[in-house]
């Protein structure tokens, strides 16, 4: 007899539809298990067999075949232990599989029959929407992820048994369902506000004109200085994620296995900020069977590497790809996924070994040599992808001992969506979405410099020596600059201040 249920892979952070097919006929008992299954999913015969027997079934005493289609497409991972169970009850005619016509099964089984969480259900989930299911069996630790994605039904089960009882009518299963308007009213306090940073008046001003313009930023001073508290609070003046937004960033974190369990929807902009010893993989993603790395994890949100030239230099180099395009391509032998990665890079480093150069209370150690090689660690490739070089200053005491109220993330907040809403309206019948993303022809007809202000930029570039590709870096964020300021052109002060954010250009490190 022959039985079909349903399930789904992965493939990148998408899912793929997988049908499991079951044949029990007569013969010396045995289990052949085929469809290009990985390790986890042949063990999973054992897991099965004894997580039948336990739910008061009985394991069929016969030849079983179990066949997962298509059989090009590796299947990874432990999630068709209870589509693959189910068959095989259907197809030893302990169970009939019209109970669960356009229904899908995700979920491992452990020996006793219960069901554990999986990775990747939200994306499993949506896919079996966009192919037409109408229900979804899935963990129920995985029951709040999966029931943000509407029009399906999202049951979750805590065991095999719970599983028949509910296709059989015997007890049904309480359909899980989510608040989505609630979730994006969450508090983002916990994040902590700007107006903690004493001091840092010119860094800040920096982060907001980054944030409403989506420029990449290098900040470089001493150690303390207040570069790592201003990072970690700048996703607290960024937009919020849109529902579609979300649903991508959760995804990602689903088939990571990141997502806190109970958890249904990420609604904060990510913050990742992994270790300088980190490796190119790990940063941009790949593997034997490709993952997401920290650049993809951080997709809609910020990348922050804290001191960058430490980072190894093909760590760095890795980068230069997704962070140009906003998507990573890994090609296996059996299978090409692409890993989003629209990310603000926010880096940070000393001026050099030390940490002292240019430092006005502490002398610095270093040679001119030793400062040079320890900045040409940053390639000029990696340069021509961050908008916004800025210095930030040690902090004096007197503005530590100040309690004059600074600009709070609310204050900035304000600016950026400001800027924001005139870019998408800017930008409605293009392909842009903020400032970072004008390319030659989007600054030729959205950046129009006047008299006064070409004349200033090429007064500056004489004067200064700034390399040629500060030069379209500069009108980007002038127009960012503009927008905050609510003014339709570009004038000669926005083009000085723009200027200003140009601080490698400017210093002998590169000369």
């Amino acid at each position: 007899m022959i039985s079909k249920t349903y399930s789904c892979s992965l493939s990148g952070i998408d899912g793929v539809i997988v049908t499991i097919e079951a044949d029990c006929s007569n013969g010396l008992p045995a289990v052949e298990l085929v469809g290009l299954p990985d390790t986890a999913v042949k063990e999973s015969k054992e897991r099965i067999r004894s997580a039948i027997n336990n739910s008061n079934f009985v394991f069929p005493q016969k030849r079983l075949v179990i066949n997962l289609a298509p059989a090009y497409l590796k299947k990874e991972g432990a999630s068709f232990d209870l589509p693959i169970a189910m068959a095989t009850l259907a197809a030893s005619g302990q169970f009939d599989t019209r109970c669960c016509e356009g229904c899908i099964f995700i979920g491992e089984l452990a020996l006793d029959g219960t069901v554990r969480r999986v990775k990747g259900a939200l994306p499993m989930v949506l896919e079996a929407k966009k192919k037409g299911f109408t229900k979804a069996i899935v963990p129920a630790e995985n029951a709040a992820e999966a029931a943000v994605v509407e029009g399906i039904e999202v049951y979750g089960a805590s065991s095999l048994t719970q599983v028949i009882e509910h296709l059989t009518g015997v007890a049904l299963i309480d359909r899980t369902s989510v608040d989505i308007a609630s979730l994006f009213e969450l508090d983002r306090n916990h994040l902590g506000d700007f107006a903690e940073v004493k001091g840092q008046d010119a860094a800040k001003r920096a982060l907001t004109i980054a944030a409403a313009g989506g420029h990449n930023v290098l900040m470089i001073g001493s150690p303390g200085a207040g570069k790592t508290m201003l990072a970690k609070r700048l996703p607290t003046i960024m937009p919020g994620l849109s529902f579609d937004e979300a649903l991508e960033v959760t995804k990602i974190y689903s088939i990571s296995g990141k997502l806190p369990p109970g958890e249904s929807l990420i609604t904060t902009r990510p913050f990742r900020s992994p270790h300088h010893t980190v490796s190119a993989v790990a940063i941009t993603g790949g593997g034997t069977n490709p993952k997401p790395g920290e650049i993809c994890l951080a997709h809609r949100g910020v990348l922050f590497l804290d001191e960058f030239p430490e980072f190894r230099k093909d760590t760095i180099d890795a980068m230069r790809q997704p962070l140009e395009d906003g998507s990573f391509t890994v090609s296996r032998a059996n299978a090409t996924v692409t890993f989003p990665s629209s990310v603000m890079l926010i880096a940070s480093m000393n001026p050099c070994k030390c940490g002292y150069y240019g430092d006005s209370s502490r002398e610095c150690k270093c040679s001119a040599g030793e400062i040079q090689r320890y900045m040409h660690k940053i390639s000029g490739p990696m340069l021509d992808r961050i908008d916004i070089q800025i210095q930030v200053p040690s902090v004096k005491y007197s503005n530590l001992a100040s309690t004059e109220q600074t600009a709070s993330s609310s204050d900035m907040k304000a600016k950026v969506d400001t800027a924001r809403a005139i870019e998408k309206e800017r930008y409605k019948n293009e392909s842009y979405i903020t400032n970072s993303d004008l390319d030659n022809k989007g600054i030729e007809k959205y950046c129009p410099l006047d008299s006064d202000s070409q004349n200033v930029l090429t007064d500056i570039f004489e004067k200064t020596g700034l390399s040629a590709r500060a030069y379209t870096r500069i009108i980007k964020v002038a127009r960012t600059i503009a927008d905050i300021e609510e003014s339709e052109n570009i004038t000669s002060a926005h083009i000085v201040e723009a200027t200003g954010y140009r601080s490698l250009d400017k210093k002998f490190w590169f000369s």
